[in-house]
């Protein structure tokens, strides 16, 4: 990969990745400045309104009044750490609390083994793969990623979307960028339950801004992505 992206990407225009720790990636290893690319970040469409009959199905999933929901959504897979979740989630002090996970994959069976070990399982829902998790971002108090790396991060900014408050791992790349360091959401340290315990404790009790996260989620709209290609194509 190093020598085919060393000779490859000398024969390119414009070389863009989709965060500045992609960026940063992409330039060690093909030995190029990193001045030879542009960010350009993922666009993420906003999402229609859900019908009140999938606000409902997703209600009935939680099976629980609201105030201590966690939701995080990905395909469980070990870059996603979903274990790491787990076993915050079996530290917090919230026995009211439920933890949900959107998505399906070969890790599930792994999952449900580790919550009956920690004694959580009559609080973690596994709602499989939806195609759209809208409704479940809406009705939870909390999204949570904690994947060991990312390329970017799309399911941030579509729970910043819809307002919903976000907890995430601090891991390469793109967390601490959609979150501007912290700013839109909290950041903790890769494979610290405590931490990431911690910080999901704090933050559903804090009072959200919602309005503030909507705002931020606006800056990654396939209208600002398209224009920076635009933008780039203009150039060459």
């Amino acid at each position: 990969m190093r020598a085919s992206m060393a000779v490859g990407y000398r024969f390119a225009d414009r070389r863009v990745g989709v965060s500045s720790g992609v960026v940063s990636d992409i330039a060690a290893l093909s030995g190029l400045s990193r001045a030879a690319f542009d960010v350009i970040y993922n666009p993420v469409p906003p999402r229609s309104e859900p019908s009140s009959l999938t606000m409902r199905n997703a209600e009935a999933l939680w099976s629980c009044v609201k105030g201590a929901r966690i939701v995080t959504v990905g395909t469980m897979k070990p870059m996603k750490n979903h274990p790491l979740l787990m076993r915050a989630f079996a530290r917090l002090d919230r026995p009211d609390a439920r933890l949900m996970f959107v998505g399906d994959g070969a890790a599930r069976d792994a999952l449900v083994s580790l919550a009956r070990e920690l004694g959580v399982a009559d609080r973690v829902i596994l709602a499989g793969f939806h195609p759209d998790p809208t409704p479940f971002y809406k009705t939870a108090d909390l999204f949570v990623l904690s994947s060991d790396y990312e390329g970017f991060g799309n399911v941030i900014v579509e729970a910043l979307i819809c307002g919903t408050p976000v907890v995430s791992t601090d891991c390469p790349s793109g967390p601490r960028e959609i979150l501007e360091g912290g700013r839109y959401g909290q950041l903790v340290p890769v494979n610290d339950a405590a931490s990431m315990a911690l910080a999901i404790s704090d933050a559903l009790i804090a009072p959200a801004n919602r309005d503030s996260l909507i705002r931020r989620a606006a800056d990654f709209t396939p209208a600002i992505a398209a224009q920076r290609y635009l933008e780039l194509l203009e150039l060459i």
